[in-house]
């Protein structure tokens, strides 16, 4: 098995317990004996998808045809991450009580949000990291001083931090299992216009007292959190933990609908949707609009599986576009923001102070 036969072969298994011909052909696979195993494991891991993998499996009964080791390694993670989400549950809770008793009411995001909807048949499956919420323009700041005073504090200790965007910076308070990131945005300036609270707020949804968003803005966000976030879409991968909610999200809304609802964000998360349809192997509820620029961004996400070497000079110089792409947004907002002049001042002069430490 090359990479790209291990990613399909992973994605395919990820959808067994709702796809039948799937189902039917990772069993003959299975069967066959020629599964990297090695391979496996490190793909899955590096999309933080194995315990959804392995429950998916467990469900089709499809243990008994992978090597025993493998089979505890497995089941010793989901088990982990099962406790762990137990516990960011009870931390949902909490968060929600506390917020909600100051008047503030918090729409959850997200990996947290998509546990709280209830989409995953295990909550095993889904590896979560943050705890993220998004707020009203005039909720965010009492949001931020409600949090710090119930005790959460900075995870990252430093003399000064940078202006906040989309998010404040990440807070965690002691014996609580995960960080938690207080939004005001869901995405970069460039697009803030078009997704954001006063889009999602219109169609949430209420379940067992926690505000979600609507199947439809779930689905969007797992692409946004991809395509744009992570800059997927320059550099044309695919993440599983978010295809995998795009799939799962697909079969609760009609995924080509729910992208059709944004005009600018609309071709990169036609793309992803594209490329989910493509490694989940042509099922029905991730139908996308078949464009030229999908077309092209299909050939291009195709190539680069088989072709590492010039992946990975592509992605060098993407990654140097990017970084000075970011580097004159920042001076564009020392421009305009006296918060960030100020940062920028902080930041320059803390260099030049160690610089002539170290000269001395």
């Amino acid at each position: 098995m090359n990479y790209k036969e291990t990613l399909f072969f992973i994605a395919k298994s990820l959808t067994i317990s709702l796809e039948e011909k799937n189902r039917d052909d990772i069993k003959i696979v299975l069967k066959s004996g020629h599964v990297n195993w090695e391979s496996f494991v490190k793909v899955s891991t590096n999309h933080y998808v194995m315990p959804a993998v392995y429950c998916n499996f467990k469900r089709a009964d499809f243990l008994k045809y992978l090597p025993s080791d493998l089979i505890h390694y497995m089941q010793y993670i989901t088990n982990l991450n099962r406790n762990r989400n137990m516990q960011i549950l009870h931390q949902l809770e909490e968060l929600n009580s506390i917020l909600l008793s100051n008047k503030i009411t918090p729409i959850f995001i997200k990996g947290s949000g998509n546990l709280l909807t209830g989409i995953y048949e295990d909550i095993g499956e889904r590896m979560v990291g943050d705890i993220d919420f998004i707020f009203s323009k005039n909720d965010y700041p009492k949001a931020i001083k409600v949090l710090r005073n119930f005790g959460y504090t900075e995870v990252e200790k430093l003399k000064y931090y940078k202006p906040s965007g989309k998010h404040y910076r990440r807070l965690k308070k002691e014996n609580s299992i995960a960080a938690i990131e207080i939004h005001k945005e869901l995405l970069p300036e460039m697009y803030e216009n078009e997704f954001n609270y006063q889009f999602v707020v219109k169609d949430c949804q209420d379940i067992k007292g926690f505000t979600l968003l609507s199947y439809a803005n779930k689905l969007n966000l797992s692409i946004i959190a991809n395509q744009i976030n992570d800059n997927g879409f320059y550099y044309k991968t695919i993440a599983l933990r978010n295809a995998y909610d795009v799939f799962l999200l697909s079969k609760k809304t009609k995924a080509k609908d729910a992208v059709n609802k944004l005009k600018n964000l609309n071709n990169p998360l036609n793309c992803f949707l594209a490329a989910c349809y493509e490694v989940f192997n042509k099922i029905e509820s991730l139908e996308y609009n078949n464009t030229k620029m999908v077309a092209v961004y299909l050939r291009e996400f195709n190539f680069q599986l088989t072709n590492k070497k010039i992946t990975k000079i592509r992605y060098k110089f993407i990654y140097i576009y990017l970084l000075l792409k970011s580097k004159f947004m920042v001076i564009y907002k020392c421009i305009k923001y006296k918060d960030y002049r100020v940062w920028l001042f902080k930041k320059v002069t803390e260099k030049i102070w160690d610089l002539k430490n170290i000269l001395i």
